[in-house]
């Protein structure tokens, strides 16, 4: 665990007696350096939502239309410029909301995939193992249309056996889709690992901000800081 010393830099200033009277407490550059990089990953990754999502941010305009313009530009030094304009600004606000309105954005995403995963593992069971994914679909969720179903089952080994597109195939999804958004805890009940469909990313914040700065190593991380707007040159 660091010490104090080490987590701080201490400036003081002493009477004609020698006594303190006033001394500033403010993060050493390392720590600076760490806490910056944070900023510049959470750039990136605002970069790269959509503009739905990232209106949804309510940012300030400046910000957003800063990140609208650089989500349009390719990975080049004029990006890079922009990326670190914007980590200066987002570090002159508060961020919790924008990371706590993130997370739930991730959720949110993390369960369309996951069902979509589930859908696609029902429709691929039903084609392969007909009758006895059948009984087990139907012990899930009673109300499905057995009717409906064999009728689409049909349907799709005619098209396979045929080589016609799989038009019977993309109608099961959507009705599995449809039965699945009444009930979707049922829907999890006969799949094995329901829960192994999502992969998390693990991220090295410091790792990935030593890449983007590698060929600025000795910048002064002041200028995140203290950019102008002016300096904010367009195209």
């Amino acid at each position: 665990m660091k010490t104090m010393a080490e987590e701080y830099d201490y400036e003081y200033e002493y009477d004609e007696n020698g006594e303190i009277v006033y001394y500033a407490v403010r993060p050493n550059k390392t720590q600076l350096k760490k806490d910056l990089a944070a900023i510049f990953a959470l750039s990136e990754e605002l970069s790269e939502l959509s503009p739905a999502h990232l209106k949804s941010l309510k940012l300030p305009e400046l910000i957003h239309k800063a990140l609208v313009e650089v989500s349009g530009m390719p990975h080049k030094g004029a990006r890079k410029r922009l990326l670190k304009y914007i980590t200066g600004q987002l570090n002159k606000i508060d961020l919790t909301p924008v990371q706590e309105q993130l997370a739930r954005m991730k959720t949110q995403s993390a369960h369309a995939v996951r069902e979509h995963h589930n859908v696609e593992r029902w429709r691929d069971r039903l084609i392969a193992d007909g009758a006895t994914a059948m009984s087990q679909l139907l012990a899930a969720h009673p109300q499905a249309d057995r009717q409906k179903l064999r009728q689409l089952l049909r349907n799709i080994q005619k098209e396979t056996e045929t080589g016609k597109p799989p038009k019977s195939a993309r109608l099961l999804y959507q009705y599995l889709k449809d039965l699945f958004a009444e009930s979707p805890e049922a829907a999890f009940e006969e799949l094995e690992d329901a829960d192994g469909f999502i992969e998390e990313d693990d991220f090295d914040t410091e790792d990935e901000f030593d890449e983007a700065y590698e060929d600025d190593e000795d910048e002064d991380e002041d200028e995140f800081v203290d950019d102008d707007e002016d300096e904010w040159e367009h195209d």
